[in-house]
């Protein structure tokens, strides 16, 4: 096996194309993204110098991916990575694992975004065990939404960009997913990020603020999301992308109420479908989520070693 590896931190533009090239095969294979949004984001503006990029070369081929990042100190570092379908099951994987473990001293949790078997078989002869799942929920937006209320005092309004909105947001955000790394640690880089994206509307990005104090207090938002064909052939699909409410608001109604805001609002951009991830341990927001109509329909997996 005549294999080549480079570890980097920033991509430059020939690598980034390479790597993107070998996502997009993948996902036509697999019929589900090898990578994350967060670790698309970073891959398309080059990478992150706090992250780490891993290359598995094949002669002058690239075979392989990995995305390493130091999220969590506690919990260590997460991973994704990804195989060119016509380098598969000749050991490539392995080989690819094997040096970001080497980069990470052993310490790694693995993400398999559709819990594919291959990937399951992976990790399994790394000694990994599975220890989080992500589910994907989906439902008909032809199907009747309940109405909601509003906590009293609150009121809905849309996302400003470019206003203080994006520093207040922050804030909130961090308040509302203390208790999760991935979410929690969210910049303002990040969310402008985002607002750079093809898909970004401020028209349904919703947030919920009590007037009557200074300036207006963010208590909680709804960011809806629109994903178009993709080139896949799929319709498009709405997206609960991101609920989040004030812990000091938890427990009055409003993140329902926001949820159904951010449904009714996808329903009339004339959506069949809207979707949304969840993770398997929050059985409340399943039963949430199971009220309102949805289903699951995928899973992906958090390996661990």
């Amino acid at each position: 096996m005549n294999v080549r590896v480079e570890h980097r931190g920033r991509l430059d533009e020939e690598r980034v194309a390479a790597v993107l090239a070998v996502v997009e095969t993948a996902t036509e294979a697999d019929g589900v993204r090898p990578l994350n949004e967060h670790v698309m984001l970073h891959l398309r503006y080059g990478g992150d110098e706090r992250a780490g990029a891993v290359l598995l070369y094949a002669g002058h081929d690239l075979a392989g991916y990995a995305h390493v990042d130091p999220t969590d100190p506690v919990e260590g570092p997460s991973g994704e990575l990804v195989i060119h379908p016509a380098f598969r099951r000749r050991g490539y994987g392995r080989h690819l694992l094997r040096a970001v473990l080497e980069r990470t001293g052993g310490r790694l949790r693995l993400w398999a975004h559709g819990d594919h078997p291959g990937a399951g078989a992976l990790a399994a002869s790394a000694g990994f065990v599975k220890a989080r799942s992500l589910w994907q929920m989906r439902r008909s937006l032809f199907a009747p939404l309940p109405s909601y209320d509003l906590p009293p005092g609150v009121r809905l309004r849309a996302f400003e960009p470019g206003s203080s909105d994006e520093e207040a947001w922050v804030a909130l955000n961090a308040r509302a997913f203390a208790h999760h790394p991935e979410q929690g640690a969210w910049t303002v880089e990040d969310l402008r990020r985002r607002e750079r994206e093809p898909w970004f509307d401020p028209a349904g990005f919703f947030l919920a603020e009590r007037p009557e104090t200074a300036g207006g207090r963010l208590v909680g938002f709804h960011w809806t999301k629109v994903h178009g064909d993709g080139g896949h052939g799929h319709e498009p699909i709405g997206e609960v992308y991101v609920v989040g409410v004030d812990p000091a608001e938890q427990g009055g109604g409003l993140g329902g109420a926001l949820t159904l805001a951010g449904l009714t609002h996808l329903r009339s951009r004339g959506l069949a479908q809207v979707m949304l991830y969840v993770d398997e341990s929050n059985a409340a927001a399943i039963r949430l989520y199971e009220k309102l109509g949805f289903t699951r329909w995928d899973v992906d997996v958090m390996y661990r070693r």
